[in-house]
């Protein structure tokens, strides 16, 4: 199919991620363990990063309502990138593919603003690959807002029939395609390839 880019997801798309890797490291008890993620640092709580509010803020809001977690709160902080694990496996390899192949990358991620730069200077040999990256944190904006999608395709310079967009949450794809791009609900890396190899933006695995 020609005349296609690709837009990736990056958490749990093309990396892992899991605040528990960070904090079963400082938390030996597994059900003080679960209780912290459940009742302190949420995902909700972390949402708000990922609209643009300064950790500064939310961490300060959260150990006045926590102040014997004040400590575990700050590592939040002082270590988020250590909640970020390596690559999903065969997602290098199919980014890698794309990019010989001509394809353009892009992507669209739910991140903070102040995290992203040390982990993009961390995997920095994947993201060169990529054309240019939407930062929900940046730009004040989240997925699935149809706001967001709108403007990652005029700064990429794609209408939107001409975008493939990849996320492994179902309501990001549906916002996407609502849009008018085409989605991929994101499983592994196997499927995928199927999926590209099926759209001719990609070779098969080796056998």
């Amino acid at each position: 199919m020609a005349n296609i880019a690709v837009i990736f997801d990056v958490g749990n798309v093309l990396y892992h991620w899991n605040p528990r890797v960070l904090y079963e490291r400082l938390i030996d008890d597994d059900r003080a363990l679960d209780a912290f993620l459940r009742d302190v640092v949420t995902l909700d709580w972390h949402f708000q990063h990922d609209q643009g509010r300064p950790f500064a803020e939310t961490s300060a809001e959260l150990i006045a309502r926590h102040p014997e977690q004040a400590a575990l709160i700050r590592v939040w902080g002082e270590r988020f990138i250590d909640s970020i694990g390596p690559a999903v496996e065969g997602m290098p390899q199919i980014v890698r593919a794309l990019h010989a192949g001509g394809i353009p990358l892009f992507a669209i991620t739910n991140f903070s603003d102040e995290f992203w730069a040390p982990f993009r200077a961390r995997e920095a040999d994947l993201f060169a690959l990529f054309s240019d990256i939407v930062v929900s944190g940046t730009e004040k904006l989240v997925k699935p807002d149809p706001a967001i999608y709108r403007l990652a395709l005029g700064r990429f310079g794609l209408n939107a029939g001409q975008a493939l967009f990849i996320d492994d949450r179902e309501e990001n794809i549906l916002g996407a395609e609502a849009e008018g791009m085409r989605g991929h609900l994101f499983r592994d890396a196997a499927t995928l390839r199927r999926d590209l190899a099926g759209l001719d933006l990609i070779g098969p695995a080796a056998a």
